[in-house]
C-alpha cells in the first residue's frame, strides 16, 4: 500500500512548525520560593501568571521541554467544557452544585476570550462556532431535544442543522445533521502557549525544563521538593500534571486516566476544496463515544483530523494511517492527499468525567479536563492561583465534588482496550 505520508513528514504537530517547545536555559533552582508548580501547560502557566501577578515567587518545573505536552498537541477547539448533562450532574451532586459547574463552564469559554484579547495575544483566536454532529438518527435526536430543553438561566446560542441542509455546514453525508454551538471557538495552541510562557516571564516566574520533581514532603510550614536537579522549598505546591500525571502523587495517579489521543493534518489543499467541506470555519466533533474531532487549519489550507483509532496506545507511524482511512471515509473527496504532521498527546479522564480541583494533603491541583481542556485548564488554573491568593473568587462548582477513583486502579488503564471496544460496539450499533 502506496505510504499516505509525504516525503518529509513529522511525527511532531503541525502547531510546533510556527511554536515549538520554548528553549529555555536551565539555571541553578531557587533555594526556596512562594509556590512550586509542576506542569508547564496552561494549568501551570495560568497559576502562575495569577500567583506571580500578585506578588508571589513562582517557580514552573516540568520533566521535559516548557509546553512538550497535551498543551501544544491539542487540536486548539474551545468549548464550556463539561461533558455531563445537568440532569445526571443535579441527581449526582444537587442541582445547586450542578448549576454552579455549568455556569464555570460558560465562565471559562467567555474568561479565555477575554484573557486572550485583554492580554493583545496573538493565536489565531476566532469565535468559529461548533458543529457538533450525530452518528446516528438516534443521536440527533437526542441532541436536537437537549437544545430545546436547556436548564433556565443556563441557556447558550444554539441551533439545531437537520440533515437535509447538513452540506451548509460540512461537506459530508455520513452524518444526520447535528447542533451549532454558536459561541465556541479556535485558535493556535502552539501560539498560545508561548504567548503564556512570555507572559509569566514578564511576571517573573522562573522555570526548570528536564527538572522532574520526584518527591514533595511536608516539612512543617513548607514543602520540601526533591527534584532531578536538587531540592527546593515552597510554601504551596500545585499539582499541574493532568494527562501527564506519573509516580509523584499516588493518589492523583489514582485518579486521572491518561488516554492518547491523535491528530494528522494533510498537506495543503486547494481552496475551494477546503471550502466545500468546512465552509463556515467550524470546529467540529461528533457524538461518537469513542469521537472525532476536525477543522480547518487558521490559514484554512489543510485539514486536522483527531480521534482515538487504537484499542491501547501506539505511535503516530501506525495511527496516521487509520485516522487518514476514517478521514477519506467521511470525506471521500480528501482521498488521494497526503499527510504531513502525525501525531499524539495524552488527555487526562476522570471516572465521572468531570474536571476536579482542589486540595489533598495541603497540595493544589486542577486536573482531568477529559479532552474538552483548552479552555477549561486554564481557567481553573486562574481559579487556583486566586484560591492561593486567598481570594474568595477561587472557589468553582468544580471544587465541589468529590474527585473519585477506583478499587482496581492504581494509575495503569489496563481496562481500556476493552472499554475502547464496548464503545466501539456500541456506537455502531447505536445503543
Amino acid at each position: 500500500m502506496e505510504t499516505i505520508f509525504t516525503a518529509g513528514a513529522k511525527m511532531t504537530p503541525y502547531w510546533w512548525e510556527k511554536s515549538p517547545p520554548k528553549q529555555i536555559e536551565e539555571a541553578a533552582l531557587p533555594r526556596s520560593v512562594d509556590v512550586i508548580i509542576v506542569g508547564s501547560g496552561y494549568t501551570g502557566l495560568h497559576a502562575a501568571i495569577e500567583l506571580a501577578r500578585g506578588g508571589r515567587t513562582v517557580l514552573v518545573c516540568d520533566s521535559g521541554p516548557i509546553g512538550f505536552g497535551c498543551s501544544t498537541r491539542n487540536g486548539g477547539q474551545i468549548s464550556t467544557s463539561v461533558k455531563p448533562g445537568f440532569d445526571s450532574l443535579a441527581k449526582a451532586h444537587g442541582e445547586a452544585t450542578a448549576r454552579r459547574i455549568f455556569e464555570d463552564g460558560r465562565h471559562s469559554l467567555a474568561w479565555t476570550e477575554e484573557f486572550i484579547r485583554a492580554e493583545g495575544i496573538s493565536c489565531d483566536f476566532s469565535v468559529v462556532g461548533r458543529f457538533h454532529v450525530a452518528h446516528d438518527r438516534r443521536s440527533f435526536e437526542t441532541l436536537a431535544a437537549s437544545i430545546r430543553t436547556q436548564p433556565k438561566g443556563l441557556e447558550v446560542p444554539a441551533h439545531v442543522i437537520p440533515r437535509a441542509e447538513q452540506r451548509s455546514e460540512l461537506g459530508t453525508d455520513v452524518y444526520y445533521g447535528g447542533v451549532v454551538f454558536e459561541k465556541h471557538a479556535s485558535l493556535d495552541p502552539g501560539l498560545y502557549h508561548a504567548a503564556l510562557v512570555s507572559l509569566a516571564r514578564q511576571a517573573g516566574v522562573e522555570f526548570a525544563p528536564h527538572c522532574e520533581v520526584t518527591a514533595i514532603r511536608r516539612e512543617g510550614r513548607m514543602f520540601s521538593a526533591a527534584t532531578a536537579r536538587g531540592q527546593t522549598q515552597a510554601r504551596n505546591v500545585v499539582f499541574a500534571t493532568n494527562g501527564y500525571s506519573g509516580a509523584l502523587s499516588r493518589w492523583h495517579r489514582r485518579r486521572i486516566i491518561p488516554i492518547g489521543s491523535y491528530i494528522i493534518a494533510t498537506e495543503e489543499l486547494p481552496e475551494a476544496l477546503v471550502d466545500e467541506l468546512i465552509p463556515k470555519n467550524r470546529v467540529v466533533s461528533d457524538t461518537r463515544r469513542v469521537l472525532y474531532y476536525f477543522r480547518a487549519s487558521p490559514d484554512r489550507r489543510r485539514i486536522l483530523f483527531g480521534g482515538r483509532v487504537s484499542m491501547g496506545e501506539t505511535d503516530p507511524t501506525k495511527s496516521g494511517p487509520l485516522l487518514y482511512r476514517e478521514m477519506v471515509r467521511l470525506f471521500p473527496q480528501l482521498a488521494g492527499c497526503k499527510v504531513t504532521h502525525s501525531w499524539m498527546g495524552y488527555v487526562g479522564y476522570t471516572f465521572d468525567t468531570l474536571a476536579h480541583t482542589g486540595e489533598h494533603d495541603g497540595i493544589h491541583y486542577a486536573m482531568g479536563y477529559c479532552g474538552s481542556g483548552v479552555g477549561m485548564a486554564g481557567y481553573l488554573g486562574m481559579r487556583v492561583g486566586q484560591t492561593i491568593l486567598g481570594k474568595s473568587e477561587g472557589r468553582t462548582g468544580y471544587g465541589e465534588t468529590e474527585f473519585p477513583s477506583r478499587s482496581y486502579y492504581f494509575g495503569r488503564p489496563w481496562f481500556l482496550a476493552p472499554a475502547v471496544h464496548v464503545y466501539r460496539l456500541r456506537d455502531r450499533l447505536g445503543l
